[in-house]
């Protein structure tokens, strides 16, 4: 699939203000940022992008800001270049685990090492929420559970739960791209353990799990909430990031209001990685 690159420029800048539009351009369709100096970068796959849902958010805010916007189409073939020139570089995370690509040669030895075939399924572990749910998981005893990684990206959380003795993970997104990257990905890190599918979660039935790993957007997460709590084990953990800590209040009235209960959360650049238990 081709994608839309928008740079957007802020003048003058508030950081407060990239994250509000990041979080509102989401609502429109845009798939996944990268933070730059004095804005930020938006992607969104080229059939969805509305040139006027963007002036639209843009100009809520243009009577105190300045906005300079310029958009390129990036072919799906280019991808991978354009990660490994300008974003993707070897992650570290609570010196644990190391996340690279098939082309990075210097990174450090740790105890769990993830390759990640960069393409337009994002999810490399340097955005803020993946981070999280990568520490997360770290953090979470895994050994002989069954997970369900939901928007599952590049694959990188149902490797990682894999590596850390997860018995079974079932993967699934909705974008073609994810669907064959989290199953290249699976095949070069040697993960036997990981189903991949495509869909939402509709796809969810009779199959129970006691981890659930979900790294989507907030209206996502409120709406499909209920039929992941349907598919959790009791005793079991759902944790949820890809919204920002002014969303954490909905997100968790809707927790508790079909049954799970708060078990903490992290925070890091207004991004929420939050756990509930059943």
């Amino acid at each position: 699939m081709d994608y839309y690159k928008v740079e957007i420029k802020i003048t003058p800048f508030e950081e407060w203000l990239r994250d509000v539009l990041a979080s509102q351009l989401a609502e429109t369709g845009f798939e996944s940022f990268v933070e730059i100096e004095g804005g930020l970068e938006a992607f969104v796959p080229a059939p969805q992008f509305n040139e006027g849902e963007l002036e639209n958010v843009l100009g809520s805010f243009e009577d105190e800001f300045h906005f300079s916007n310029h958009k390129e189409l990036i072919k799906s073939r280019n991808w991978n270049e354009e990660w490994e020139k300008n974003y993707f570089e070897p992650l570290v995370i609570n010196n644990e685990c190391v996340i690279r690509a098939p082309f990075h040669k210097a990174f450090p030895k740790v105890k769990y090492e993830i390759i990640i075939e960069p393409n337009m399924a994002f999810g490399t572990g340097n955005h803020e929420t993946t981070s999280m749910m990568v520490e997360t998981i770290l953090e979470l005893d895994m050994k002989g559970k069954s997970v369900l990684d939901m928007g599952c990206g590049t694959g990188i959380l149902g490797i990682l739960a894999s590596r850390r003795g997860a018995k079974k993970i079932t993967a699934i997104d909705i974008d073609d791209w994810a669907f064959s990257g989290a199953t290249a990905n699976a095949g070069i890190n040697n993960i036997i353990n990981m189903e991949v599918k495509l869909g939402d979660a509709s796809l969810l039935g009779s199959e129970l799990f006691e981890v659930i790993l979900a790294n989507i957007h907030k209206n996502v997460l409120l709406r499909d909430m209920p039929l992941y709590e349907k598919v959790l084990l009791p005793g079991g953990v759902l944790v949820m990031s890809g919204f920002y800590q002014e969303d954490l209040e909905d997100i968790t009235e809707k927790a508790i209001s079909i049954g799970l209960k708060p078990a903490g959360y992290k925070t890091k650049n207004n991004w929420v990685a939050a756990g509930f238990g059943k």
